[in-house]
């Protein structure tokens, strides 16, 4: 027990390790959204694999090497060791932005930690298999799921590392680490020693999400995070040793060097809270800021498509968090600037009425009716929009948007404080989701094996009661064509 050990231990690390081992989730609505969130992120990760710049991150480091047991990647052939494998999952569910999201004083995408938990959670039951042990099943999963979830969710809440230049994949770095130790059977100490190294590793800058750096590495930097989680897990469970006060250490420690002799702020408790409360993205491959404004503007699409030319000007309220992140002007350089560029999401859906991710490429950024538009456009932040941002009751991502001719006259105030993907609208958003879905399975599987699965996520009992190996099968391209 952490009691009785000679040596302090950062409190921060101690409570995780306890979550992590000791939790048990009460909560049927965490255990329904797990399902939820691993059927759109299974989705996402099967069309992010028709675009050849995701597919080419894809595979063995070593082309040809073979792993027993090894853990199969959905949609593709390979078999590989969880640490790779959790890399491949982690880029294909994060490539095109369309996975879950979760916005705070820092936000991210707790479905990224799915690289490190469905990677390990096939290794584990198929060796558990071959040794003739029951295998894991996906209920374990979904509870994996709500931890990894939890973690991530509850250290974003109150603590923003964007704010100091790191990369929120950090927290899933975290996340991942910790369930990974957790399901690979480590003791308290060795999920504390795990822990502690994700805070000696650091984080990535952001620079790769911001001109004149933006680029590709931002749709790869979470499966980055998430298969260097496996990789503490898998060490310590060797017996690598760990580092008890690597966040207080004097000088030396995370919060005197990075944190500026702070400490982390905690809004609650480790639960269920973050699952509960996940955002969802349906309809739009949009940064989650700028949701709620790309609904308005394809809902102002009819109003304005015949009058383009007599557009004076283009306001857009938002919050600070989207003013920070996604208020861009001047030339977007590539896919991963225009789908993190605010006024280029509303200029879409505008000048559209639809917005989809070919949007992002540059056939459609040619356009130059596109960067019209967009010069006509003010952002500006409303104050309450940001207050009930943060606001734990409410969690809004609010934006309006009206349009401004040059006769005087205007267009209605379009705005929606809740985006379709909010807990707020999820029976609204329910059926979407599985429709989303079900197109997105379609890009890869034949017809008779998109029902396959998607009757298996029908029933939450069913598949909570399907071996984790199996399901994997489900999805491996090796079983495609078999009945």
């Amino acid at each position: 027990m952490i009691q009785k050990m000679s040596r302090i231990i950062d409190k921060e690390m101690v409570d995780i390790a306890k979550y992590v081992l000791e939790y048990t989730p009460r909560s049927e609505e965490a255990y329904n959204t797990a399902r939820l969130c691993l059927m759109d992120s299974i989705g996402s990760a099967v069309l992010a694999l028709n675009f050849p710049e995701c597919t080419k991150m894809l595979g063995p480091i070593v082309p040809g090497t073979f792993v027993p047991n090894g853990a199969r990647v959905p949609g593709t052939l390979f078999e590989l060791d969880p640490i790779t494998a959790a890399f491949n999952i982690g880029v294909l569910i994060r490539w095109l932005d369309y996975n879950d999201t979760w916005l705070a004083a820092e936000w991210g995408h707790p479905s990224d930690n799915l690289g490190a938990i469905l990677s390990l959670g096939d290794y584990i039951s198929r060796k558990n298999v071959s040794n003739g042990l029951e295998p894991l099943v996906m209920r374990d999963i979904f509870t994996w799921m709500i931890k990894a979830y939890e973690i991530q969710g509850c250290m974003a809440l109150e603590n923003s590392f964007n704010k100091r230049g790191i990369d929120h994949v950090i927290l899933v770095k975290l996340a991942s680490a910790a369930v990974a130790a957790g399901m690979l059977g480590g003791s308290e100490k060795q999920v504390i020693n795990t822990i502690s190294q994700v805070w000696c590793d650091l984080g990535a800058l952001r620079t790769y999400r911001h001109a004149p750096n933006t680029g590709s590495r931002k749709s790869w930097a979470a499966g980055d995070a998430t298969s260097r989680g496996v990789f503490f897990a898998l060490q310590s469970l060797r017996g690598e040793m760990g580092y008890d006060t690597c966040l207080t250490a004097p000088k030396w420690g995370f919060y005197d060097r990075i944190w500026d002799g702070e400490r982390f702020d905690f809004q609650r408790s480790y639960e269920s809270y973050v699952i509960e409360n996940i955002l969802f993205k349906i309809s739009y491959p949009a940064e989650f800021h700028g949701q709620t404004a790309v609904e308005a503007s394809i809902r102002l699409h009819s109003s304005i498509k015949d009058r383009l030319a007599e557009i004076e000007r283009i306001e857009i309220i938002t919050h600070e968090a989207a003013v920070r992140i996604i208020d861009k002007k001047g030339e977007l350089q590539n896919p991963a600037d225009r789908d993190h560029c605010l006024q280029y999401m509303v200029a879409i859906g505008l000048l559209f009425g639809n917005l989809e991710y070919k949007d992002y490429e540059s056939e459609q950024a040619s356009d130059s009716r596109i960067d019209t538009l967009r010069e006509k456009m003010i952002v500006r932040e409303n104050l309450q929009y940001t207050k009930d941002y943060h606001d734990p009751n409410k969690r809004s991502i609010a934006n309006s948007v009206q349009v401004f001719f040059d006769d005087g006259s205007t267009t209605d105030v379009i705005e929606i404080l809740y985006p379709l993907g909010h807990r707020k609208r999820r029976n609204e958003a329910t059926p979407l989701l599985k429709e989303k879905c079900r197109n997105n399975l379609t890009s890869r599987y034949p017809a008779d094996r998109v029902e396959r699965i998607l009757t298996l996520f029908e029933t939450q009992e069913k598949l909570e009661q399907t071996p984790v190996h199996l399901f994997l099968e489900l999805l491996s391209i090796n079983s495609l064509f078999t009945s």
